[in-house]
């Protein structure tokens, strides 16, 4: 796996491996390496060179630098210079490009070509409010796959082969946010993200801000459930890959009682309410909750309990007992 090397003056190489964290998970051979005030050039390079010392593989290292022709730039590049054929240096890092080169690490092996890929989504993570002030040469980003039934397709069209393709159902009380629209994107790559919500679906505002917080290339809509149910029968969406986003299982259960082919849950995270018992860091139940999940598993649903692609998955099952054993003593 190619290690990172995340550079900068002051705390921001700390910070923004902070934040990495947070929205892709816990990440192996990344280091984060910064310049204090009170140090020097070879300060710094020794650090690098510490870093890259911990890396699993050190024929493979990319170099992500807060600004180019900085101190932390010029002693990346004097490692550089001895490993060109191998090694990268980027500058200007934000996190865009931080998420982009994790996610990269998953098909590409080499410095390279993560370098190559990860250009153009650092630059697309830099936007504007409101969008009259984006500079005209900025066209917005093209769709990866262009999923949607045109309008001339008359009821019945089939495309690909007439079945929607879920490639993730996730239970979020939090929808769309940082974690879905990055992590979750680049590992299940989908062309399509639905929040399924009667209540969403009524709040114009909220849905708003969701289509807005789709990440490049992705589309995003807000959905009542029956609506989510006629169209998993629709032919017309056959091309189309599709991230589901719930906020609650009564929800899901309502999907899959209609007609919608969901096989698995990922189960991210439930906000804590009034009658709700906490069964761990990001999740809450109640009693409602724990007997709609019993349901699901009933109809051989399997549950994939955790925040990011990164995590380690927990146990259902026993999550499920605690929340019962909660809920009975409370």
């Amino acid at each position: 796996m190619v290690g990172i090397i995340l550079a900068s003056h002051g705390e921001f190489a700390n910070g923004i491996l902070q934040s990495g964290s947070m929205i892709f998970g816990e990440q192996e051979n990344v280091k984060a390496v910064t310049l204090m005030p009170s140090e020097g050039p070879d300060d710094i390079k020794a650090k690098m060179q510490e870093a890259i010392a911990t890396f699993d593989d050190q024929e493979e290292v990319l170099f992500l630098v807060d600004l180019w022709g900085g101190t932390p730039f010029n002693q990346a590049n004097s490692l550089f210079e001895d490993h060109k054929d191998k090694w990268a240096i980027v500058a200007g890092m934000n996190l865009p490009m931080v998420i982009e080169a994790y996610a990269s690490r998953f098909s590409m092996n080499t410095a390279h070509e993560i370098a190559a890929h990860i250009v153009e989504t650092a630059k697309e993570g830099v936007k504007v409010k409101p969008e009259e002030l984006e500079p005209e040469e900025a066209a917005a980003p093209k769709a990866v796959q262009d999923d949607q039934p045109k309008g001339s397709l008359p009821p019945g069209t089939v495309l690909g082969d007439g079945k929607i393709k879920i490639v993730l159902a996730r239970v979020d009380s939090r929808l769309l946010h940082g974690q879905v629209a990055t992590a979750w994107t680049k590992s299940v790559n989908p062309s399509r993200i639905i929040v399924v919500s009667d209540a969403v679906a009524k709040d114009d505002l909220r849905k708003k801000l969701i289509e807005q917080a789709a990440p490049p290339g992705v589309k995003a809509n807000v959905i009542p459930v029956d609506k989510m149910i006629e169209v998993s029968k629709d032919p017309r969406f056959g091309n189309t890959k599709a991230l589901l986003l719930f906020e609650n299982p009564q929800d899901v259960l309502r999907a899959v009682e209609g007609g919608v082919d969901i096989t698995e849950v990922n189960v991210g995270s439930m906000a804590h309410s009034v009658g709700k018992v906490v069964v761990s860091k990001v999740l809450s139940m109640g009693t409602d909750d724990v007997n709609t999940f019993e349901d699901l598993k009933e109809r051989g649903i399997k549950f994939d309990v955790r925040k990011v692609p990164n995590d380690s998955r927990d146990n259902m099952d026993e999550i499920l007992r605690k929340a019962k054993n909660e809920l009975a003593n409370k």
